[in-house]
């Protein structure tokens, strides 16, 4: 158990949760852009779009490398590469000549984000091991989960004074403060004799393990297919409140930020009750939440129900994710001590990965139709509802049974 003193950890907890603010404000700060971006590059919602799943498979890509990188190297110096990495492709994005040059530059950025998303939860895991596990994530999530609040809301903002060039000047701007508050205050978690060998049989065997562990990969799936649901909205919604709804930019990123409160309220509860409703609870409850709210988005959207209707839903939808979220991860990570960095990066992964599927999908009907978005959206929390039953309970199931198998007696002739 970590023995870090109370204003330590909080100060940690903001370091390592400001880290992981890269991912939400590589993602959310430049949406309310999107229709705006579409009219200066004459192109499409849907190459917008792409710009965006290029950004997520460059997130995804990039723990995969970045993970078992700092499970070698260790985790700061790796950290400070790509945080450098991320303010020089911010910079790139700003002065993107068109649409396809954008979209290259933001799979870039995406792939330097991922360092500090990938090695920040890794860093956790060197630091904190079960309930204190768990306790420390919702703290970190906590700051973490300021994102999705802040970025659209900064965005938004920066519209209002400037253009989308802007927005990536002041990432640029986010970068370089988390480059220089990482040289002076983050201190390696990883010492020498803890890494794992430099050499790439090693790295696929650790995957390989992974990929075996039917337990583990149920709950990656679980999280990798919730979170193609949010970004199945992600992609969407800006173009469903401004296109459809007839919102401002503003507007726009004041409806977006507020479900930034839910994320906060969904992990904050597992955190706070987390010594009296376990996680696997917190976790079913998270699913049922989910798949009930998609069904609610998606009737909303297709009977085009008032604004206030679709945004309810969608509050709860987010709230049901934070959960899941929180849970997942915790309990997949908790056995994978050894490989954390590797673990991290296929939780890391999966998501991206299939959020870079789905975001593009939502506009297949054109930028003023909700229905694809609110389809994708129940079809991902379905799928994640399944992959926890049929791999985590079951495989929970089958262990259990053999261990009582194994404790009868065979009776005596």
């Amino acid at each position: 158990m970590n023995t870090t003193s109370g204003k330590k950890r909080i100060q940690l907890a903001i370091l390592l949760g400001s880290l992981g603010l890269l991912g939400p404000f590589t993602i959310d700060t430049y949406l309310p852009s999107f229709p705006t971006i579409v009219k200066d590059f004459h192109t499409t919602a849907s190459l917008v779009q792409i710009s965006l799943t290029s950004c997520l498979l460059g997130l995804g890509l990039g723990q995969l490398i970045i993970g078992p990188m700092s499970d070698v190297k260790g985790r700061r110096k790796p950290l400070i590469i790509f945080i450098i990495l991320y303010l020089i492709a911010s910079l790139t994005c700003s002065f993107a000549p068109n649409i396809y040059f954008l979209i290259l530059s933001r799979l870039v950025q995406g792939f330097a984000a991922a360092g500090g998303l990938v090695i920040s939860r890794a860093i956790v895991r060197d630091l904190f091991s079960g309930k204190e596990l768990t306790k420390f994530f919702t703290m970190m999530v906590l700051v973490g989960n300021l994102g999705p609040i802040v970025a659209p809301i900064a965005g938004g903002g920066i519209l209002a004074f400037t253009n989308w060039h802007g927005v990536f000047i002041a990432l640029a701007c986010v970068g370089a403060i988390l480059l220089i508050t990482v040289s002076f205050k983050l201190e390696e978690t990883l010492p020498k004799e803890k890494r794992v060998p430099s050499n790439l049989p090693q790295i696929m065997s650790n995957f390989g393990s992974l990929f075996k562990d039917r337990t583990f990969m149920g709950y990656a799936l679980t999280q990798g297919f919730t979170t193609a649901g949010i970004f199945a909205y992600v992609s969407g919604v800006p173009f469903v409140y401004q296109n459809i709804y007839g919102v401002t930019p503003q507007q726009f990123s004041l409806l977006f930020g507020t479900n930034g409160l839910a994320l906060i309220i969904g992990s904050q509860l597992v955190g706070r009750f987390a010594d009296r409703v376990s996680e696997k609870t917190f976790l079913k409850i998270g699913l049922g939440m989910s798949n009930l709210a998609g069904v609610c988005i998606l009737i909303a959207l297709f009977l085009h129900a008032p604004l206030f209707a679709v945004a309810i839903s969608i509050f709860f939808f987010i709230a049901s994710i934070s959960m899941i979220g929180t849970t997942s991860f915790t309990l997949a990570i908790e056995t994978q001590g050894h490989i954390a960095g590797s673990a991290s990066a296929l939780l890391g992964l999966l998501p991206f990965v299939l959020g870079s599927l789905s975001a593009p999908l939502v506009g297949i009907a054109g930028a003023y139709s909700g229905v694809p978005m609110g389809a994708i959206i129940f079809g991902s929390s379905f799928l994640a509802f399944l992959s926890y039953f049929v791999l985590v309970r079951k495989s929970s199931l089958g262990i259990r049974l053999s261990s009582e198998q194994r404790t009868i007696k065979k009776p005596s002739i």
